[in-house]
């Protein structure tokens, strides 16, 4: 499974800045995976009749939610392929969160609107800020809720907006960095709420006040 390439495929169509990019998977061997690139810029309305005009407004450039469905055996794959892409993508760290169903009792509600976040659903946005291609999303989110999920994300620095900010030693000039990852994945913790953090950057300089 190779999300750089996935993910550097889009970065080339859509032509912007990532912000993050994030994947969830419903605890299930060979369900599909969605796939979340978060873009950081600014677009003029396409349906606006005045689009042309120099002060038409402008919007955000919606995030891309794709489906996947390619065969996966374990977590653990999921988590070596998520790896890959932070690390060739320069990000500082990847964070994999184990949540449980929020549909448990005693379950909060921040932890419902992290669900449908999770899987490019949040109630308060309206639908024109995502642009979907997952055919089965309302299938894999009536499931998460049910068993929980497994939530991957990383901010890159490579066709990122954050080359200006990144101070890592490991990064080559373009900001991200060459294969093979010595970081390696460490299995889920399985039936319960877990947050496992990668440390992929690097940085030996002393800062003095």
């Amino acid at each position: 499974m190779n999300l750089f390439e996935t993910i550097s495929s889009q970065v080339s169509f859509v032509n912007t800045p990532l912000f993050a990019v994030s994947l969830t998977a419903l605890p299930l061997p060979n369900t599909p995976l969605l796939l979340t690139l978060h873009w950081h810029g600014f677009r003029r309305d396409p349906s606006a009749p005045d689009r042309k005009v120099r002060n038409a407004p402008v919007e955000s450039v919606p995030g891309s939610a794709l489906q996947l469905n390619e065969a996966w055996a374990a977590v653990r794959i999921l988590d070596e392929a998520m790896l890959d892409a932070a690390w060739q993508l320069g990000a500082w760290q990847l964070d994999r969160a184990e949540k449980r169903a929020c549909n448990d009792a005693g379950a909060r509600p921040q932890e419902e609107l992290e669900c449908y976040q999770a899987f490019a659903r949040h109630p308060a946005m309206p639908e024109q800020a995502m642009l979907t291609e997952a055919p089965d999303l309302d299938q894999l989110l009536e499931l998460g809720s049910r068993i929980g999920y497994v939530h991957w994300q990383f901010r890159p620095v490579h066709s990122g907006i954050w080359s200006g900010t990144a101070i890592d030693e490991s990064l080559n000039q373009q900001g991200g960095r060459e294969l093979p990852c010595p970081v390696s994945a460490l299995d889920p913790v399985g039936n319960r709420v877990s947050t496992t953090r990668y440390r992929l950057g690097q940085n030996t300089r002393l800062f003095l006040p």
